[in-house]
């Protein structure tokens, strides 16, 4: 039997691109975002293959994940993604919820089979090109004026749908935004509702809080004036009010970005009906695969799925992925994160060769191998840095300084055995 690639190196790099303007997200009062920022890993096996993923970054909080990786990964199967996932919980036991690190195995394993990722994931799709409609998703609280505006600008792209932001203490003003809007557009648009209640945010100034009484009020609202879905209306974890609202309103409930439970926890959710459309994000709510788990039990348990995709290039491409592979994509639009002049198409994709640009609201899955990305290094070279590296050397050195000859020789024969019973 032929001895499989193995993880030769593994190098994390933090890297933030400015945007360019000021951009104010809904979910972070107070906050005035100048960059986009994300840690970006990269693997290399021991046949010459890279793999690539990035995760969402506020600053360097994960300077520490390199040795977490290094000797999680180093030497370890690349083929194996069961045990790449694996290892992946293991380095969450301890506070690390990281499953966007699985993203540049299933962009190796494409690479591998000169194939997209997304006909991996489904091969029943093995050679079919697939379109997906987008949304555009606004990220700001604008007046009514001003969202009007910009629902219009929209439209002439292409778009047909849009999502909008509301996270005022007055629910009067919440109400009126989406009122007037929705009058104004006249049904040319749909529109969704963004309401950011699943995480709040109090860090830099206070934020609302949702009670299931006026997550009421409000989807009753909006199914006066037609909106095609609310999303996160209440806390994440408030699993029997999301139950509650979704059977009473009249308006699609959607949700499930950030469930750091992953499948386990989206599971129960779908049995309990929490939500009517179903949002993971498989750089938070499980990788790649168990994303496309979620995705396939909604479809049994006749509900909807789309996964979120705020972050950056690497983790919108690995959501269109799985997006393209779960069945929903022929009726479903998938979210593109769009909100210019700050959260540009270029900004928010800094750091690939070429971003995601959409085609009249509409987006092509690249058909080329892995995630079908290229990173651009003279970018992450300007804004970014290498903040850790880890080889095979490196990892025996990293050991004896770590733990000593002795404990390291002991963790080497167990590693040894260990991966020679599996050979």
């Amino acid at each position: 039997m032929a001895t499989p690639p193995i993880v030769e190196k593994v190098e994390l790099y933090h890297v933030r691109v400015p945007l360019p303007a000021t951009f104010h997200p809904s979910w972070i009062p107070g906050f005035p975002q100048k960059q986009n920022r994300f840690d970006l890993l990269r693997v290399v096996d021991s046949d010459g293959l890279e793999g690539f993923s990035a995760g969402p970054a506020m600053g360097r909080e994960r300077d520490g994940l390199g040795q977490l990786l290094g000797p999680y990964l180093i030497g370890e199967d690349a083929t194996d993604l069961s045990l790449v996932r694996q290892r992946v919980r293991e380095m969450g036991y301890l506070g690390w919820r990281n499953a966007w690190i699985e993203h540049a195995f299933w962009d190796l394993a494409g690479k591998r089979a000169n194939k997209p990722a997304y006909q991996l994931l489904a091969p029943e799709l093995d050679g079919k090109p697939v379109t997906v409609k987008l949304y555009a998703s606004t990220g700001e609280v604008k007046e009514p004026a001003a969202r009007i505006a910009e629902c219009e600008a929209r439209l002439a792209e292409g778009f047909d749908t849009i999502k909008l932001r509301v996270h005022d203490f007055d629910e009067a003003k919440d109400i009126a935004q989406v009122v007037e809007v929705a009058t104004a557009m006249q049904g040319k648009m749909k529109i969704g509702v963004d309401a950011n209640q699943g995480w709040r945010v109090t860090a830099i100034a206070d934020a609302p809080l949702w009670d299931l009484p006026r997550a009421q009020r409000f989807a009753a609202a909006c199914a006066d004036v037609g909106v095609a879905w609310i999303e996160e209306p209440l806390p994440m974890d408030g699993y029997a009010d999301l139950a509650a609202l979704s059977t009473l309103s009249k308006v699609p409930i959607a949700g499930g970005e950030l469930h750091t439970g992953g499948l386990a926890e989206l599971s129960m959710m779908i049995e309990r009906r929490c939500y009517s459309i179903f949002q993971p994000d498989c750089c938070f709510a499980g990788g790649m695969a168990d994303t496309l788990e979620v995705a396939k039990r909604c479809k049994a348990a006749g509900l909807q799925f789309s996964p979120h995709t705020w972050t950056n290039g690497f983790g919108f491409a690995a959501n269109l992925h799985v997006f393209a592979a779960s069945g929903f994509a022929d009726h479903k639009s998938l979210e593109y994160p769009y909100n210019p002049p700050s959260w540009t198409v270029a900004a928010r994709d800094g750091g690939l060769m070429k971003p995601f640009k959409h085609e009249r609201g509409t987006l092509t899955v690249p058909d080329k191998p892995g995630l079908g990305v290229d990173v651009d290094w003279g970018a992450v070279a300007r804004y970014g840095k290498r903040v850790f590296a880890m080889d095979k050397a490196r990892l025996v050195l990293f050991g004896l300084v770590d733990r000593g000859l002795s404990a390291a020789r002991a963790i080497d024969t167990a590693r040894r055995a260990r991966r020679a019973t599996h050979l």
